[in-house]
């Protein structure tokens, strides 16, 4: 790892996190491996659903 930084997090992510970990990875190899694992289509087609559905929701200046 030539360049390290710190991510503040909870204990509680941290110990999520852990519960993700093999054997030997790092935090780093963690994140890296399940950010692989999320495809990157089934992210953009979350992020178009969530604007087709604002459409559904009311202001409050509406009310």
């Amino acid at each position: 790892m030539s360049d390290v930084t710190t991510i503040p997090v909870t204990k509680e992510v941290r110990d999520r996190l852990k519960l993700y970990g093999k054997k030997g990875e790092t935090y780093s190899d963690i994140l890296n491996r399940l950010m692989d694992e999320v495809s990157y289509e089934t992210f953009m087609e979350k992020q178009y659903k969530r604007l087709e559905e604002k459409d559904k929701f009311v202001s409050l200046d509406d009310i």
